[in-house]
């Protein structure tokens, strides 16, 4: 394994959700179930459980719930020493109640105040929170939040690119964000925003819809509400990305077919800018692209992120960096997500190289 420190920087919070598959109105008042999630905490936390070295970079406030969280995710093996402890704001919050079939998933943040969304770049030093990093992940959540948080997202990645550190930024677009520019529309803010902040990246990832939502990037013959995808059409997706922004090397697309919010089918692919060859996983014994398909879904969230981990610590390994292996790794990872509850995707690298080989049926392991 190659000696590398991937760090995240953005915007973790606690997550309280329902148990099971029950709604808000049949649990409060009540109990919630407490958990931490955040794309790119997300992202440290998988790297790390994967058994690659991971650095998380945040502002939060010094309280005991705080500390609660980075006792935890240091637990897990991430470096958390640098975090920025302020004397400011708030940890955020976000509710998720989960969907059952016909009935999507919902999402409502309690992130107002938060300590990264009123920190601006000249409280952070950036230089010693990147000291010994050699990839950093970022996304388009923490600059969804206010201008204070998209010019600190800008101001690192300018500085990891100023330290010859590659970058991967997630697009993740987020439609209930985005709103902190009064009479601006919310895919309009988060195209200028991204449009300065994804220059910079070696590896730029999104879903079937952020290229559509934030660069106005569509997939042809593609109904996302009717979760019906041109699978094809996303290779022309990726090559106009990467006309856009030349810097990058790669540009990886999760493909999720939405079936019900307990059936869906999965999969990705991995763009080669260098070689403009479109890479598809998972491949049939004919080679033809055919997606897991994942039933009685446990937990959706941070499946995204769980693909960017998978695809991360990939193509900084010796064994899976080819193109095609890691766009394998990357899906197979993300796909044993969905059985796992919480943010965090609790899975080895073992397991994920046992999916990539087939075996998928959920055997006792003796």
């Amino acid at each position: 394994m190659k000696d590398f420190c991937i760090a995240g920087f953005g915007e973790v919070m606690l997550r309280l959700a329902p148990q099971g598959k029950k709604r808000f109105a049949q649990v409060l008042p009540g109990s919630l179930d407490a958990t931490f999630g955040g794309g790119e905490a997300n992202v440290c936390a998988s790297i790390a459980m994967l058994g690659g070295r991971s650095r998380y970079l945040t502002a939060l406030p010094d309280n005991p719930i705080v500390k609660a969280f980075a006792a935890q995710l240091a637990g897990l093996g991430c470096d958390v020493s640098r975090i920025n402890y302020a004397k400011c704001g708030r940890m955020g919050v976000y509710y998720a109640e989960h969907g059952s079939n016909m009935r999507g998933s919902n999402v409502v943040y309690d992130r107002d105040g938060s300590t990264i969304s009123m920190l601006a770049p000249e409280d952070y030093d950036f230089e010693k929170m990147l000291d010994g990093v050699t990839h950093l992940h970022l996304s388009g959540i923490t600059p969804s939040l206010t201008e204070n948080a998209f010019k600190s997202t800008l101001a690192i990645a300018q500085k990891a690119a100023e330290m010859n550190i590659t970058v991967s930024i997630d697009l993740n677009y987020r439609k209930k964000l985005w709103n902190w520019k009064a009479g601006t529309a919310k895919n309009e803010l988060a195209r200028c925003c991204m449009s300065q902040i994804v220059p910079f990246a070696d590896i730029i990832i999104g879903n079937e819809e952020d290229a559509s939502d934030v660069f106005g990037i569509n997939a042809k013959d593609t109904a996302i509400d009717k979760g019906e995808l041109n699978i094809a059409g996303y290779a022309d997706v990726a090559s106009q990305l990467s006309e856009k922004f030349p810097k990058a090397k790669f540009v990886a697309i999760t493909l999720r077919e939405s079936i019900s919010a307990d059936h869906n089918n999965w999969g990705g692919m991995l763009y080669d800018c260098t070689t403009k060859k479109a890479h598809f996983a998972p491949l049939a014994e004919d080679g033809n692209y055919s997606p897991y398909e994942i039933r009685n879904i446990v937990d959706r969230f941070g499946g995204g992120d769980s693909f960017c981990a998978g695809l991360i610590f990939a193509l900084n390994s010796d064994e899976y960096c080819d193109p095609a292996t890691a766009i394998r790794f990357a899906v197979a990872a993300s796909a044993l997500k969905h059985t796992i509850s919480g943010d965090y995707n609790y899975t080895s690298c073992s397991e994920v190289v046992n999916l990539m080989k087939g075996s998928a049926s959920g055997r006792v392991q003796r």
